[in-house]
C-alpha cells in the first residue's frame, strides 16, 4: 500500500478520487434504467419476464415467480445445520439491538386543556432488495427485513434474481424466512425495483425500498424516490483505521484487507501518527495478499483506493477522519473511548484490536447497511427508524385556541393568507 504523509493537498486529492466511486456518478447507465422501468410500469409482469430471459437466462411466468414453501423447505436441507444454527445466533443478536431502538408514541396535555403529540405507526409495506450470484449475502438479508419485521411492518417483501435454472441461493431463502419476509419473488435487477415501486400483476407495490444492489439497482432506486421511499444509494465498500504506536500491524492489515475484497471500487485507509506503524502495515499487506483466495479483487482495490496516511499528530488524523466520514472505522489507539468521542462522522466505530469489522458485519447486532461515500455526515446507519413513520397530534379546546386566536390571525394576514386567517376567526365570529 502506498505511505503518504498527510496535508491538505494530499487530503484533497483523495477526497477526489474516493467521490468518483459515488453511483450518482454514473449517468451513463440513467437511460438504460429509465427504459427499464418505464416498460414495467407500463407492461407489468411482461416486462419482467422479458428481463429475466434477457439477463438471468430463466423463463419466468406467474406460475414459477412466486418462491413456494417447498423451495424455502429444499434450501434448509441443502445449507450447514450449523450455518443455520449461526445465523440464529446472529438474528437473535441483531433483534435484540434494533428493539432498543423501538420508539412509542407520546401525548403531552397542558393545563388550558390542549394536548399535543406524536404517533408512530410501522411502514404497512416494505421491499428487500437481496442481491443473487456471486454477491450473495444472508447476513445483508438479516440485516434489512429483522429490522423492519421489529418496527412491526405488516408485509415484508424480497425480491432476488434467481439462476438458469430458476433456483436462488439457498442461504439467502433461509435468511429471508428465519427474518420474516412474508412474499419472495424470482426477479432481480432494475425491473425488481420498477416491480417495487408501480407493482404488477403478481407483485404490489411496496411503501419503501431497502437493501444493496449493483450500478442499475442503485439508480433505479434514485429514480424510484419520491413515488416510494428508499432507505439510500448505497456506494462500494469502505474501511479507515485510525490507530496510533500502540497498535498491532498484523491485525490492523488483515482488517484493511477485510474490506477490500469486496469489489475493485472498494475503499481501505490506515490513518496513523506513527510512521513506524506504517512501514509496518505496508509489509504485512504484502505478506498476507499470497493467501487471499481474491487477492486479483484486493490489489486493484488498494492500488486505485488504498492508502496509508501518516498525520502529524492525533487531531490532524481525527479531523481526515471526519472529513472523509468513513462507513466503517476502527479505533484502534491506547485509549479508543478517549479518541471515539472526538469522531463526529462514521456509519460504524469499532473500538478496541477485538472489535474488528467483521464482527459488525455477521454477528454483534447493530445494523452493517452503513453510509458509504461521505454520507456518514448526514445519515445514519439503517435502524427501526427506516421502518416507521411519525404523525403530529393537536388537539385544542375552544378556550385554548380562542387564548391564541389573534396571534394566528395575525401570522397568516403577513403572509397575505387570509383564508388561513378566516379558518381562525369563523369559529370567534371575529372580522378578518
Amino acid at each position: 500500500m502506498r505511505i503518504i504523509k498527510l496535508n491538505e493537498d494530499t487530503k484533497k486529492n483523495i477526497m477526489s478520487e474516493l467521490i468518483k466511486r459515488d453511483p450518482n456518478q454514473y449517468q451513463s447507465y440513467e437511460a438504460v434504467v429509465k427504459d427499464i422501468l418505464d416498460n414495467v410500469k407500463l407492461n407489468g409482469n411482461k416486462a419482467l419476464f422479458e428481463y429475466t430471459k434477457k439477463f438471468d437466462g430463466f423463463d419466468l411466468s406467474e406460475s414459477n415467480m412466486v418462491i413456494t414453501r417447498e423451495e424455502i423447505d429444499e434450501a434448509y436441507s441443502l445449507l450447514d445445520p450449523e450455518l443455520v444454527a449461526t445465523m440464529k445466533k446472529a438474528m437473535e443478536n441483531i433483534r435484540a439491538f434494533h428493539e432498543k431502538q423501538l420508539m412509542e408514541s407520546w401525548f403531552t396535555s397542558r393545563p388550558d386543556g390542549s394536548i399535543l403529540g406524536q404517533k408512530i405507526s410501522a411502514l404497512d409495506s416494505v421491499g428487500v432488495y437481496v442481491p443473487g450470484g456471486k454477491a450473495a449475502y444472508p447476513s445483508s438479508v438479516l440485516m434489512n427485513i429483522v429490522p423492519a419485521h421489529v418496527a412491526g411492518v405488516r408485509r415484508i417483501v424480497m425480491t432476488t434474481p434467481c439462476n438458469k435454472e430458476g433456483k436462488v441461493n439457498p442461504a439467502t431463502l433461509v435468511a429471508a424466512d428465519l427474518a420474516g419476509a412474508n412474499e419472495m419473488y424470482k426477479v432481480g435487477g432494475s425491473q425488481a425495483i420498477g416491480a417495487l415501486a408501480y407493482g404488477t400483476e403478481t407483485i404490489k407495490k411496496v411503501d419503501k425500498i431497502v437493501g444493496p444492489g449493483n450500478i442499475y439497482v442503485a439508480l433505479a432506486k434514485k429514480a424510484v424516490y419520491g413515488h416510494v421511499s428508499i432507505d439510500s444509494i448505497a456506494g462500494p465498500s469502505e474501511i479507515m483505521v485510525l490507530a496510533d504506536d500502540s497498535a498491532n500491524a498484523h491485525y490492523l492489515a488483515a482488517d484493511l484487507l477485510s474490506q477490500a475484497e469486496h469489489d475493485e471500487l472498494a475503499s481501505a485507509i490506515l490513518v496513523t501518527t506513527s510512521p513506524e506503524l506504517a512501514d509496518k502495515v505496508s509489509g504485512e499487506v504484502n505478506g498476507y495478499l499470497p493467501k487471499l483466495s481474491r487477492r486479483e479483487i484486493i490489489e486493484k482495490s488498494l492500488d486505485n483506493y488504498g492508502y496509508i496516511l501518516v498525520a502529524e499528530n492525533m487531531d490532524e488524523a481525527i479531523d481526515t477522519v471526519n472529513e472523509i466520514a468513513p462507513e466503517h472505522l476502527e479505533i484502534l489507539t491506547r485509549q479508543p473511548f478517549e479518541t471515539m468521542a472526538k469522531v463526529k462522522n462514521a456509519g460504524a466505530m469499532f473500538l478496541g484490536e477485538y472489535s474488528s469489522e467483521p464482527l459488525g458485519d455477521y454477528f454483534a447486532g447493530p445494523n452493517h447497511v452503513l453510509p458509504t461515500n461521505g454520507t456518514a455526515k448526514f445519515f445514519s446507519p439503517l435502524s427501526v427508524d427506516d421502518y416507521i413513520k411519525k404523525s403530529s397530534v393537536i388537539y385544542y379546546t375552544r378556550e385554548a385556541l380562542e387564548a391564541v386566536s389573534d396571534d394566528i390571525i395575525r401570522f397568516a394576514k403577513s403572509e397575505q393568507l387570509t383564508a388561513h386567517a378566516n379558518s381562525i376567526a369563523v369559529r370567534f365570529g371575529k372580522d378578518i
